[in-house]
């Protein structure tokens, strides 16, 4: 297929708004609490490249380096280990905001328990965190990968204790697969895709995403005019898009989804906009591995739908640009190891920025000297051959 800029605005007037009390500042810091609880627990940076913001022609840029997570090297841990934790409270009669690691590790609630197994379906960044929580809090994971996926990723699983492996499945098969696996084996599913039936666990896991948006909240020394988000399902993004709404209310900054051209199920769906989910299906190569999903969460878009401004599908030197830029920012500024689906949002602005050939997007975007623009960087070299492929030996160039 053709890689190219596509854009879907929407215009903020006359549309009804989702309920995101589920993701309001009060709820943002009980699930912050769950989390501080582990041990290793500690706030991820907040970055402010403001040198290379100016040569781009902004007023500065804020970078989330989710690379710092938990020692996982990606910000997904947060939403299985949380709806890890809801399903665990619930077992034993308990609710989340009195639960902590100390208490789901001790002895008297490891024999209530007993041994459970929760599966999942990943590229790599979420079933590690699956597989990570259940082994430190003493239970199971199972974890399938989809076709393609990336050695290092698969061993990363492994070495945290799953039974792990890739099979010969998309993305999306090999969700239906594991729900599958779960029906017959009474496993329980760790899902952030949702349909109906099941749609208290991917809430839990877009409520445990809440903490990225809460850290970055608070370490924040202005607002942000925009906020750029990559969507996978786009259950991230609707989670970081609802906090930031149930914060900001009627001045909440301009939210911007970004997507793979080979995987843009939200901008297809904003597109149509007939009311309806639009998939993409097939293999979905592309180098964002964490953002190749074809089939949108409904939690998610049901959110970005409200509050969504725009929706970007872009080609995959987009993200290779932003991964050389932020490793190699301007004199000054702390440069950021980001893997491909973490580079994707900070990419497509700087793109929009020096490509003349978009240089009608700068004002559609509203993207001038006065915007503070802040991305989420959601993974490191998780990668780390793939990383160096792009960033050291230069693959995929701009055309």
């Amino acid at each position: 297929m053709k890689e190219e800029f596509k854009l879907v605005q929407y215009d903020r007037a006359n549309r009804q708004k989702a309920d995101v009390s589920l993701f309001a500042l009060e709820i943002a810091r009980k699930v912050h609490a769950f989390h501080s609880s582990f041990p290793l627990y500690q706030k991820t940076p907040l970055v402010s490249l403001k040198n290379t913001a100016k040569e781009l022609g902004l007023g500065n840029v804020y970078i989330k380096d989710e690379s710092y997570r938990f020692g996982l090297n990606a910000f997904k841990v947060l939403g299985g280990s949380f709806a890890i934790g809801n399903v665990l409270a619930k077992k034993i009669g308990m609710g989340i905001e009195n639960i902590s690691y100390s208490h789901l590790t001790s002895d008297e609630t490891r024999s209530k328990l007993g041994e459970i197994t929760f599966v999942t379906a990943t590229d790599g960044n979420h079933g590690r965190g699956v597989a990570w929580t259940a082994k430190n809090l003493k239970q199971k994971a199972v974890v399938y990968m989809p076709r393609g996926s990336a050695k290092e990723r698969l061993d990363n699983i492994l070495n945290q204790g799953a039974n792990a492996s890739i099979t010969e499945l998309n993305y999306d098969d090999a969700v239906r697969f594991a729900h599958r696996q779960a029906e017959e084996k009474g496993w329980i599913m760790v899902q952030d895709t949702a349909w109906e039936g099941y749609e208290d666990i991917p809430t839990w896991i877009m409520q445990g995403y809440g903490t990225m948006a809460y850290e970055a909240y608070c370490q924040l020394v202005e607002k942000p005019t925009h906020i750029f988000l990559q969507a996978g399902v786009g259950s991230m993004a609707g989670a970081v898009t609802a906090f930031f709404a149930a914060v900001y209310k009627e001045e909440c900054p301009i939210i911007t989804i970004v997507e793979p051209n080979k995987a843009d199920c939200i901008y297809q769906t904003a597109k149509a906009g007939d009311g309806k989910l639009h998939y993409v299906t097939g293999d979905m190569d592309t180098i964002m591995a964490g953002l190749a999903c074809g089939e949108p969460c409904s939690i998610g878009w049901e959110i970005l739908n409200s509050y969504g401004d725009n929706f970007i599908s872009c080609p995959d030197y987009v993200a290779a640009e932003g991964m050389r830029i932020l490793g190699n920012p301007i004199k000054g500024d702390s440069p950021i190891i980001s893997g491909e689906s973490g580079a994707a949002t900070f990419g497509c602005v700087a793109e929009i920025m020096r490509n003349p050939d978009l240089k009608h997007w700068k004002e559609k975007l509203k993207l001038d000297e006065s915007a503070k623009v802040l991305c989420f960087s959601t993974e490191g070299d998780t990668d780390q051959g793939g990383y160096r492929s792009i960033v050291w030996d230069g693959a995929y160039p701009r055309p």
